[in-house]
């Protein structure tokens, strides 16, 4: 019985060669599988999208101070180039020489039959529209300045502007007649020249319209023969100069009978000083044309 016993205790253990499957060492546990949700938020290791909180703090801070600097130095270059410029005159203003011209109503062909109000209605309100600003309500706040000068203002940081009352325009005011004379079959057309600051054409100009072709016009004119005066030049800028308005002259084209039902092209140009009329390249610098059809 000994020897049995003996021979029992020298047997070997079969289990110590078994995988950990079947006998696990004390203290392993396994680890849980990693989920989408720790690729966002991993509970073991702090992170936060692949970084933890101070790595993202870092991060934070780097992009702050270098845009902080790119935002200062764009800043300061900006206020930089602000300092070189003058808020009441361009720096470059030779690409333009003269101005261009404009008509009122604001349409190149003014088509309508002197029977339908409905037809011209729109051109009545775009003249109306722009003599608003011509009333004598808002002209007695500028100035009555001398005829046939410049009205020079160097040395003032506000400028002063001239008057220009709607009642210079005569029969084409809309004062007497608020229609401009389209229900007579005789419209009137304003012509204002587009602002440009620091001119001062020379000589004495004035705008003259005639007609192209055979068919000929009788064309009265405010203020007297198309004058434009010195005194509305030069012009200082809208903010320098908040008061000013454009001077205007006004056409009442007379119609004839023979007139009506008739196509009429009409070109109106400055004339009388150093103004450019004749551009090729520029159909409206100096000059401008509409075509004219009243029925009835």
């Amino acid at each position: 019985e000994s020897q049995k016993m003996k021979s029992s205790n020298n047997e070997p253990d079969l289990t110590e060669n078994l995988p950990y499957t079947t006998k696990e060492k004390p203290g392993d546990e396994k680890e849980p599988e990693s989920t989408w949700k720790h690729s966002i938020y991993n509970p073991r290791t702090g992170e936060f999208f692949g970084r933890t909180a101070s790595s993202w703090g870092l991060i934070l801070l780097f992009y702050t101070v270098f845009y902080g600097f790119l935002t200062g130095m764009f800043s300061l270059t900006l206020w930089v180039m602000l300092q070189t410029l003058d808020e009441n005159v361009p720096k470059y203003n030779d690409r333009v020489s003269s101005p261009g011209l404009v008509i009122i109503p604001k349409s190149m062909e003014i088509v309508y039959n002197k029977s339908e109000p409905l037809q011209y209605r729109q051109f009545i309100q775009h003249l109306e529209t722009l003599l608003q600003k011509y009333n004598d309500s808002e002209q007695v706040e500028n100035e009555m300045c001398l005829s046939g000068q410049y009205y020079e203002q160097e040395g003032e940081a506000q400028k002063k502007a001239c008057q220009f009352r709607r009642s210079f325009l005569g029969r084409c005011s809309g004062l007497a007649d608020p229609t401009f004379g389209y229900a007579q079959g005789q419209p009137c057309v304003l012509i204002k020249m587009n602002r440009i600051i620091g001119l001062k054409p020379a000589g004495d100009p004035q705008i003259n319209c005639t007609t192209k072709g055979e068919n000929s016009l009788q064309i009265q004119y405010f203020p007297q023969d198309g004058h434009i005066d010195k005194m509305y030049f030069p012009y200082y800028g809208k903010k320098a100069q908040s008061g000013y308005v454009q001077p205007l002259v006004a056409m009442n084209l007379l119609l004839s009978k023979e007139n009506y039902n008739q196509d009429i092209t009409v070109e109106c140009r400055v004339e009388g000083s150093n103004l450019k009329n004749n551009d090729d390249r520029d159909k409206f610098l100096g000059r401008v044309t509409f075509r004219l059809l009243v029925t009835e």
